[in-house]
């Protein structure tokens, strides 16, 4: 079974992510901080990260550039953000 991280602080988004994916057969682990999202990362296998980038304690794009010194899981930015600088950080950390 694959294995998502739902990385978002808003509970009513994670819910819906999490209620989805696992209706389709997804095993999903949810984190709402960066900081939770790095521990999680650091002592569970993930085949891929749903990574909010406006989150508490740390950001997403933090979180996106700890986990690229480690490994090329895919990750999938989810965001309000729609500034050009946004898309290409976001890019460059991919």
């Amino acid at each position: 079974m694959q294995h998502i991280l739902i990385v978002e602080d808003d509970l009513d988004i994670q819910e819906l992510l999490k209620n989805f994916l696992q209706e389709v057969g997804y095993a999903v682990t949810l984190a709402s901080d960066g900081i939770e999202a790095i521990s999680l990362f650091a002592s569970t296998h993930f085949d891929l990260i749903l990574l909010d980038i406006m989150l508490p304690k740390i950001d997403g794009f933090t979180v996106c550039e700890l986990i690229r010194k480690q490994s090329r899981v895919p990750i999938i930015m989810l965001t309000a953000l729609n500034g050009e600088e946004e898309q290409i950080r976001g890019l460059d950390n991919m």
